[in-house]
């Protein structure tokens, strides 16, 4: 069955293999990237029907524009793939006073998931990317207010990511299903070459949890749950996502710094 499925950070990485894959296996596609240039390249080459979208994740403004958009084009999303994500940045607190690492990995996935719910079916899919480095988030750094490094905001981000993927799952029993997943660790990704000076694994070993993910009917009644990918199977993420008070706080947090 043919599904339409959205994939944000689709032009890089994990994100354009992911695409490639399942181009070839005959589903629609809406693709977002940051870059106009990557972007229309990637639609050139991929099937008739394919949408491309531009935003910058950011931007929480450029991020409503962005699901504004999207829902305006289209009736229904079957699966959704939040794979857009950063590491270092020169510069990451934005205008308003936000980590952008934070906003990029964490705020950006959960606004345009809210916003793009009403698009999606009781049996869709929303798979948003978490990595193996986790870590309790500090709700300060979260916020922008306190300053922290470049692996502490990215675990700190990702962990953020796991706890509102678990949220959404108990507000919404019936569906879609929300899954975490940490795609595999230091795959041959810009992300990884230029933070840590690796050329990395293959990247296909991501592109092919990620398609799983989002077709298979291997991974039906899911819901709430994190998939390691390099245990290959679904397991416990850092202990912080199960301390209810840890995570509420987050929660609250993370609804305070979205837009209205």
């Amino acid at each position: 069955m043919t599904k339409t499925i959205l994939i944000t950070g689709a032009t890089d990485g994990i994100g354009l293999e992911t695409a490639r894959q399942l181009a070839q296996s005959g589903h629609r596609l809406l693709l977002h990237g940051r870059n106009p240039e990557k972007l229309e390249a990637l639609r050139a080459e991929m099937p008739e029907g394919t949408r491309g979208f531009l935003a910058d994740l950011s931007r929480l403004d450029e991020v409503v524009r962005l699901a504004e958009e999207v829902a305006a084009s289209e009736e229904r999303i079957d699966v959704f793939i939040n794979n857009a994500g950063v590491y270092k940045m020169a510069d990451p607190i934005t205008e308003t006073g936000q980590d952008a690492r934070f906003v990029v990995n964490t705020l950006a996935p959960l606004l345009l998931t809210r916003r793009l719910l009403d698009r999606m079916p009781k049996t869709g899919r929303v798979i948003s990317l978490s990595s193996a480095a986790q870590a309790p988030v500090d709700l300060d750094a979260l916020s922008g207010t306190r300053r922290v490094g470049d692996m502490d905001a990215y675990a700190q981000s990702k962990l953020a990511l796991v706890v509102w993927t678990q949220a959404l799952a108990r507000e919404h029993p019936e569906g879609p299903a929300f899954i975490a997943v940490n795609p595999g660790s230091l795959l041959a990704t810009r992300m990884v070459r230029e933070g840590f000076g690796v050329s990395g694994n293959d990247i296909g070993i991501g592109a092919d949890i990620l398609r799983r993910l989002a077709v298979s009917e291997e991974f039906e009644g899911c819901s709430g749950m994190y998939f390691d990918n390099d245990a290959g199977r679904f397991a416990s993420p850092h202990p912080a996502a199960a301390d209810p008070a840890r995570s509420a706080a987050v929660m609250a947090t993370l609804e305070r710094l979205l837009p209205a």
